[in-house]
């Protein structure tokens, strides 16, 4: 009999795979994406301090009213947002967290946006 595969399983299998490999330090923090169905979350963190440096939803005050949070062209504005909020704390260096995620559609188009809009990852 065939076994169904939770999805979610894989995932945090995946997550915890790039999570030993990646750290984020004063100098080079790292971006984390997350993706739920509705909207696209990224933070940039510092491990050696556990804190959150700067943050970006689909949710900002800034994105609410404009796009859609589900659809890449949300995931790009929300990269854009990030990009600059972190060239404001004076972060321009970053280690890209994609969270298990497959780096495709909306978190490719989030990480090519802050690319484009400073962040060197």
């Amino acid at each position: 009999m065939l076994k169904k595969v939770d999805r979610k399983k894989l995932r945090g299998r995946r997550r915890l795979r790039s999570r030993k490999k990646i750290y984020g330090t004063a100098e080079r923090p790292r971006l984390n994406v997350y993706r739920s169905i509705n909207h696209i979350y990224a933070q940039i963190i510092d491990d050696d301090q556990g804190a959150t440096l700067v943050a970006a939803s689909s949710l900002s005050p800034e994105l609410k009213g404009k796009v859609e949070g589900g659809n890449v062209e949300g995931a790009a504005a929300v990269g854009a947002l990030i990009a600059e909020r972190a060239k404001v704390k004076g972060i321009t260096r970053v280690v890209f967290d994609r969270a298990g995620q497959i780096y495709h559609g909306r978190v490719k188009a989030l990480a090519e946006a802050a690319r484009t809009n400073g962040l060197e990852f």
